[in-house]
């Protein structure tokens, strides 16, 4: 993956001019937390389920949404895209794949396969984030979320004592630039979770950058205009544990929604699945991951650069009746300073129609948190022309 490498080294070179610019972004989401007032504490839900499972009650009342689990779901699992990022990087192969990109990211979820991420940083960051999950409540809780802030183990967007919550906890951490890292958010058990963490980190970096270039290629604009635009490569991570629950189908682990940022790489941590993408049919279908491969979401920001070109699709997550799932999602974002609009070159051959309003950065991330508050979805729809 050389190209890509070398493609990276010039990130560093711009990311150290960048850094004063960088780390207010990087912290843009905490700040939009603060603002909603912030987290409401909740029970931990791994805790819950070892002791109700046992039991013969019926799930508690705030984690009941059969409005959502009786949606309809096909049974049958989703064949994603899938895109070979050695073939793109091959210039033999290179342009036939890079129509299968294209096409991919027009359905907006894709399957990435020989994505140069080394066997050995995978699963060491599969066996540290499962052992962390494993550790007692009270080593966990060592590392809670901050009422104003969504760093830390815990629970997202809790905001109300009457909002329906997810079936699941998480484990989230800003982390890059590396100088906004807050390490004490930071796990020391699993011993290897921090080396293993950034590892994983600074791979799954190098694939986006590479993806980034792609998409531009496959847009028609400058690479250079996309790396400005994600300079710093600001990224995030969520962890989440999906306690198994015997009425997996009266409870949702992660509700329904599309992801605020510009790339999502998804990594399945176990064997167990629960990703379900909504398809144009408007019915919920499970996605069934390739081994070794990583599932790639196509976020609201690019879906707008894209002026509608590439598609962000609203998915969730499902449980398990009797078996744990655990997944990490690393979140690549903008650098906070542009502004979030159809990229222009796009607009002319679109004849100049803008399919989407023009808006800061931060305005975007304040009305996604807005939605997260009010309990609205497709928050996309605000800016849509």
């Amino acid at each position: 993956m050389c190209v890509c490498e070398r493609d990276y080294s010039n990130l560093y070179r711009t990311e150290t001019s960048l850094q004063q610019e960088e780390e207010e972004p990087t912290l843009l989401s905490m700040a939009h937390a603060k603002s909603a007032g912030g987290n409401l504490q909740v029970p931990n839900v791994q805790a819950l389920s070892q002791t109700w499972n046992q039991s013969g009650e019926l799930v508690p009342a705030r984690y009941v949404r059969t409005e959502e689990t009786s949606d309809a779901v096909v049974v049958a699992g989703c064949a994603l895209p899938v895109v070979d990022l050695g073939r793109l990087l091959d210039p033999r192969s290179s342009q036939e794949e890079l129509a299968v990109l294209g096409s991919a990211c027009q359905q907006g979820f894709f399957q990435l396969v020989n994505h140069g991420v080394p066997d050995d940083v995978v699963l060491d960051v599969r066996r540290d984030i499962a052992e962390f999950f494993r550790l007692p409540l009270e080593a966990k809780k060592v590392y809670a979320q901050l009422p104003d802030g969504l760093e830390g183990y815990g629970q997202a967007f809790v905001f109300s004592e009457a909002q329906k919550l997810d079936w699941s906890d998480m484990m989230y951490l800003m982390l890059r630039p590396v100088e906004s890292r807050d390490m004490s958010f930071w796990p020391v058990h699993p011993p290897s979770f921090r080396t293993s963490v950034d590892r994983y980190s600074a791979e799954a970096a190098k694939v986006v950058w590479c993806l980034l270039r792609f998409m531009a290629a496959d847009m028609g604009v400058e690479p250079e205009l996309l790396q400005e635009m994600f300079a710093g490569q600001p990224q995030t991570m969520k962890m989440t544990y999906y306690p198994p629950c015997r009425q997996a189908d009266k409870v949702i682990g992660l509700s329904p929604h599309t992801d605020a940022c510009a790339v999502t790489l998804l990594l399945h941590v176990n064997d167990v699945q629960g990703l379900q993408i909504r398809m144009d049919d408007g019915k919920w279908h499970p996605v069934e991951p390739l081994d070794g491969a990583l599932i790639v979401s196509v976020g609201d920001i690019i879906e707008i650069l894209s002026n509608g070109k590439y598609r962000s699709i609203e998915h969730r997550a499902v449980v398990h009746p009797d078996k744990e799932r655990i997944s990490a999602a690393m979140f690549h974002q903008p650098r906070g300073s542009i502004t979030v609009e159809p990229l222009p070159e796009l607009v002319k051959k679109d004849g100049g129609v803008a399919r989407y309003k023009s808006v800061g950065y931060a305005e975007f991330m304040k009305r996604f948190f807005s939605a997260k508050l009010d309990g609205r979805k497709g928050h996309l729809d605000h800016f849509r022309v």
